[in-house]
């Protein structure tokens, strides 16, 4: 039981497996400082008490005690420091950085962790690119006493999104999502109809092929019906192949050139099971995507050992905030534009695209970076485009905006969770077992039994009071 384990994690970590975890991260942490120390990257720290930025997650925040009202907050990323090192003159710098971010929790997200965090002036995405490669290559050369040969391939997150519905794809195995849109627009079935002519919801159908899928057992199919309806849709249309066609429920209100269409379309043969989502498009792409790595988990099709390395790039730069009805970064506010995109700013927002890219690691988004802005007046419309007015952008961003402004090289960087790279390497089915003492899902220390309330005084000193439900 893991919340056993937790709570007593110094009995837990005597096991010889767990011991063996924790040894091998050390030696990860040893390689990566030893690399870019070769390198002549200089290791500087970053304070951990710092101003709060709210443009990404939500910060954690420490009220002053000496300073009544006023709060710290804990870094999300050396982001800004980072950045000003650069301006100072620090052309290479690392840190094995600690980082905190209040957000929902899962296996492999933790409310504080340690990224590995580089920086380096006067670059292009590929030096950094070639650096971390060259990183990671001698990191499992070290680690698992495997060669990984080439370098890695690239895909936009256009494309990614397109073929995978996710834009930290799995490479192991096809199984790629197709638009079936345009193959069923020309069906009378109401389904189709309601869907696609929807001027409001972008309505798609998408779907992806499950080689020889048809011997999947009824309750099978509705069991993945039941994973996407967990995450938005409505249902799943499923169809499974034949040498006369197809069949399932609603087929026989297809067309029968209709489905002809569609079992081309998905490259399908007899024995194939095909499986698609009609629904609004952003929302069937990113169920479709999901709905696929649980497929390919089922059939054994992600194997273990096959490390498959790819780079996303050019992201959006901003996507739509609905909450706050508003532009939000992507990545976050200091990232450059492609210069071809830089126009779009303004005149067509959310078609602009960043300097940003991310590793990825058979669907595990490893880290990622991005070039920076080193141009004050461009970093300012970015912070007018995020809804920020002067003022607001001088009051949470002064500091970097001022240091720009006496002259920063062109610079950019990435930021890798070393927690994840541990987890991967080693195996790990969780960033839990790659650190010593970790937190639940819940953001609970069962060990020591935080978070905890404190004492009146403790709250008096800092001018606080609790407010009771």
């Amino acid at each position: 039981n893991e919340a056993l384990r937790l709570k007593y994690r110094y009995l837990d970590l005597r096991r010889p497996v767990m011991r063996k975890k924790i040894e091998n991260r050390v030696k990860i942490t040893s390689f990566i400082r030893r690399y870019f120390e070769d390198l002549n990257f200089l290791e500087i720290e970053t304070p951990i008490l710092l101003k709060s930025t709210p443009e990404g997650a939500r910060d954690f925040l420490v009220p002053s005690r000496l300073r009544k009202g006023r709060f710290y907050a804990l870094p999300q990323s050396p982001q800004t420091y980072k950045q000003i090192l650069m301006v100072a003159g620090f052309d290479r710098y690392f840190q094995i950085a600690r980082c905190f971010r209040d957000e929902d929790l899962r296996a492999d997200r933790q409310p504080e962790f340690t990224q590995l965090d580089a920086e380096m002036s006067f670059v292009e995405p590929e030096d950094i690119m070639a650096i971390t490669e060259t990183l990671f290559k001698g990191l499992w050369k070290k680690v698992l006493g495997i060669e990984l040969s080439g370098a890695f391939p690239k895909i936009t997150y256009a494309e990614a999104m397109r073929r995978f519905g996710k834009d930290a794809p799995d490479m192991r195995y096809g199984m790629e999502l197709v638009d079936m849109t345009d193959a069923v627009r020309p069906s009378e079935f109401g389904l189709f109809k309601k869907t696609l002519e929807n001027p409001e919801n972008k309505g798609a159908m998408i779907a992806i092929n499950v080689d020889n899928g048809a011997t999947f057992s009824r309750k099978k199919v509705e069991a993945l019906v039941d994973f996407v309806k967990a995450r938005g849709l409505g249902g799943l249309l499923w169809m499974k192949v034949t040498d006369d066609g197809v069949t399932g429920p609603g087929t026989k209100h297809i067309e029968d050139a209709v489905k002809q269409a569609i079992i081309e379309k998905a490259g399908a043969k007899a024995g194939d099971l095909i499986l698609a989502a009609v629904a609004a498009k952003k929302s069937a792409v990113s169920a479709m995507g999901a709905l696929r790595e649980e497929v390919a988990g089922q059939l054994g099709l992600a194997k273990a050992n096959d490390w498959r390395f790819v780079w996303v790039v050019d992201f959006p730069m901003f996507e739509y905030n609905e909450e706050e009805d508003r532009p939000q970064a992507v990545h976050h506010p200091f990232t450059s534009l492609l210069p071809e995109d830089t126009d779009l700013l303004e005149s067509d927002t959310y078609k602009a695209r960043a300097r940003a890219y991310d590793i990825v690691l058979n669907g595990v988004e490893l880290g990622g970076g991005s070039i920076r802005n080193h141009d004050p007046k461009v970093q300012m419309r970015i912070f007018r485009t995020l809804g920020l007015t002067r003022e607001q952008a001088m009051e949470k961003f002064g500091f970097l905006v001022e240091a720009l402004s006496f002259g920063a090289p062109p610079h950019g960087g990435i930021a890798l969770g070393l927690d994840r790279i541990a987890m991967m390497a080693i195996g790990a089915d969780s960033i839990r077992d790659v650190i010593a003492f970790p937190k639940t899902t819940a953001g609970l220390d069962l060990m020591s039994g935080s978070p905890s309330g404190v004492a009146d005084r403790q709250l008096e000193e800092l001018s606080l009071r609790i407010i009771r439900d």
